[in-house]
């Protein structure tokens, strides 16, 4: 990069030629492609942002103006661009930089974002802040076409409009097809209602118009509507133009001077504008520009080679083969997800029953909503959220779904820790959550032919169920969890050998852990049963009355938060039946976990076989 190729401060582009920032554009796409090769993260996302993310901090003046990166995951020119070159090689590593925007890193960092469709409210509330303060700063929001499925983006549009505060929109189209304004008229007029000597004559026309006596403030909403519906005859999409924006664009996402010519032209406007900036997913590297959903986010891979790495079985392609291979039985089910056909391992069921199959984009409250409704109508939905994107629907949930106790299947993907991506995706609160939610089953499969069981099982079943698994490798199949399911029951490990006065009971994803902390316990000397619990609810009181008083010491392992887990759950039912084991509970701690990969996180939160038998032998 220019100047030692380091850029502690990005108030230096405004010194550059554009000459010199085209350069600096390549040097950071370099920059990202070497890092995520080496580390994993998101290359076409951050690849097709880079000189929109240098044409903004040329003209605006961070940390004084606020950007706000909607979702996060497209800010890595930004922190190349804010003092963060040297650490970059860190990036998503245990104790390195964040793959997300986060505040405790940088105070160029506005707000810690990891989720859709969050960056226009944010950027308002601190632009509302700011005036309150006193202050100038401006304050911007990039969001992705895709982000703005999700319902929140549309109120904070709504209230934006109403608040008449500068608030900046950028948004950036990679995906989505809008269709284009008409030709060179709307480019003019876009650009025309930007320039200072328009707005000046609009505020006084304006004005003046307000102070006619009687007739006033009826005529000026007349005259802006008069307007709207001229401009409605050149703009096709005039969405953000009805909510109160200037609209300017579609503008292209990759030519520097365009960019940084109009972002000028807004930061002086002074009112609230949406940029319609049109950019390429995966640009500059050719394997993400051909498929750019692959190389979203991506392990460490060759870059010489642009090949992904063959992944090993993991717990989605298990619910995703079973899930199809129920819907070749059934043909009531159907799938919903919310912009994560990938992701959440549908795409075979897609190709084979496209019908049957609805991605409803990033609306996670919508989804189960529109879930519930279609059980209504007999059908069987199976609705396939990440844990940490399915907080957002919790009311959609219970009001919607266990209220009515309607029959849909939630396939939790993610739950538990996940590598890499930091505090905002880890799935640890699902188990909180739903416990206390009436009428809704809880399953937690511990291999791959499990979660085909158990998907059966909720098919049958009259009411909602969860079925919740890691981010993780695929365990080698016991033939002891195939043992037909029996409702509050799990499935008791026993140790070979004389009677067991330690039993550890854990959540399927701990199963690998269990089985390494039963080996510590054993070499120590101290027999050890394993327990594993298929259903946190609900739970055969009886059956597990009898098994707390069958053991000296019962260990509760689960990959989730403390608070309203399980195990908090065992502590009490054991205090009010009188029985007579010792409760130890381990989980995850009562704190957000910064990234790591899944093994380190285990570690930190003492739920791998060392810190499992470690805290038993405490009580023994």
């Amino acid at each position: 990069m220019p100047r030692d190729g380091h850029i502690e401060t990005p108030r230096i582009l405004a010194e550059l030629a554009l000459s010199e920032l085209t350069a600096l554009c390549a040097e950071l796409r370099q920059t990202i492609i070497t890092t995520v090769a080496q580390n994993g993260g998101h290359l076409s996302s951050n690849l097709g942002v880079i000189e929109l993310t240098v044409a903004l901090h040329r003209v605006f003046s961070s940390p004084q103006d606020k950007i706000v990166w909607d979702v996060g995951h497209q800010c890595y020119a930004h922190k190349l661009l804010t003092g963060r070159n040297a650490a970059f090689d860190t990036l998503r590593q245990s104790g390195g930089i964040a793959g997300f925007p986060r505040r405790a890193e940088s105070p160029h960092d506005a707000f810690d974002t990891g989720h859709a469709s969050t960056s226009i409210s944010v950027a308002l509330g601190l632009l509302a802040g700011e005036t309150l303060r006193g202050g100038t700063g401006l304050c911007v929001a990039v969001i992705g076409d895709g982000a703005m499925t999700g319902g929140l983006a549309y109120e904070a549009l709504s209230n934006a409009g109403q608040l008449e505060l500068p608030l900046i929109v950028i948004l950036n189209d990679n995906t989505m097809s809008i269709s284009p304004n008409v030709g060179g008229l709307s480019e003019h007029l876009s650009r025309l209602s930007m320039k200072g000597k328009y707005q000046s004559f609009r505020r006084r026309f304006d004005a003046l118009i307000r102070r006619i006596p009687g007739i006033g403030n009826s005529l000026y909403q007349l005259i802006n509507r008069l307007k709207r519906a001229v401009k409605a005859v050149f703009y096709q999409d005039n969405f953000f133009v009805d909510l109160g924006f200037e609209y300017v664009g579609p503008v292209d996402g990759h030519d520097l001077r365009q960019l940084i010519g109009i972002f000028t032209d807004v930061r002086r406007l002074r009112r609230n504008v949406v940029v319609h900036v049109i950019t390429q997913k995966g640009r500059g590297y050719k394997p993400a520009e051909d498929d750019p959903g692959a190389f979203h986010s991506v392990p460490p891979f060759s870059l010489e080679e642009g090949k992904l790495p063959q992944s090993p079985e993991t717990w989605t392609r298990a619910f995703g083969m079973a899930v199809l291979e129920a819907a070749q039985k059934n043909d009531m089910i159907v799938t919903v997800t919310a912009a994560m056909e990938k992701g959440t391992g549908l795409s075979h069921f897609r190709a084979a029953f496209p019908g049957r199959f609805f991605d409803v984009g990033i609306a996670e409250a919508h989804a189960v909503t529109f879930s519930a409704a279609l059980a209504v109508q007999g059908l069987r939905p199976v609705v396939a959220i990440y844990s940490t994107f399915l907080q957002r629907a919790v009311d959609s949930l219970i009001h919607d779904t266990a209220l009515g106790q309607l029959p849909v299947i939630f396939a939790i993907d993610r739950a538990g820790f996940v590598s890499a991506d930091g505090e905002t995706h880890q799935g640890l609160f699902d188990i909180s959550l739903f416990r206390a939610v009436p009428n809704v089953t809880i399953m937690i499969p511990a291999d791959g032919r499990e979660v085909a069981l158990m998907l059966d099982w909720a098919l049958q079943h009259t009411g909602p169920c969860v079925i919740r698994y890691p981010k993780a490798a695929l365990p080698a199949p016991e033939d002891r969890f195939v043992t037909p399911l029996e409702l509050g029951k799990g499935v008791l490990l026993r140790n070979d050998g004389e009677k067991a006065a330690i039993c550890i009971a854990f959540t399927g994803s701990l199963y690998r852990e269990a089985c390494a902390a039963r080996e510590i316990l054993a070499a120590a000397g101290h027999n050890c049963d394993l327990y594993h619990v298929r259903f946190i609810k609900p739970v055969d009181k009886e059956y597990l009355a009898e098994l707390l008083n069958s053991y000296t010491v019962f260990a509760c392992a689960e990959e989730g938060i403390r608070a309203g887990g399980f195990g908090e759950y065992l502590c009490a039912f054991a205090h009010k039946r009188n029985c007579s084991a010792k409760i130890v509970v381990l989980s995850a701690q009562d704190r957000f976990y910064l990234q790591a990969t899944r093994d380190e996180l285990l570690h930190e939160a003492e739920l791998d076989g060392a810190g499992i038998a470690g805290n038993i032998s405490k009580h023994l």
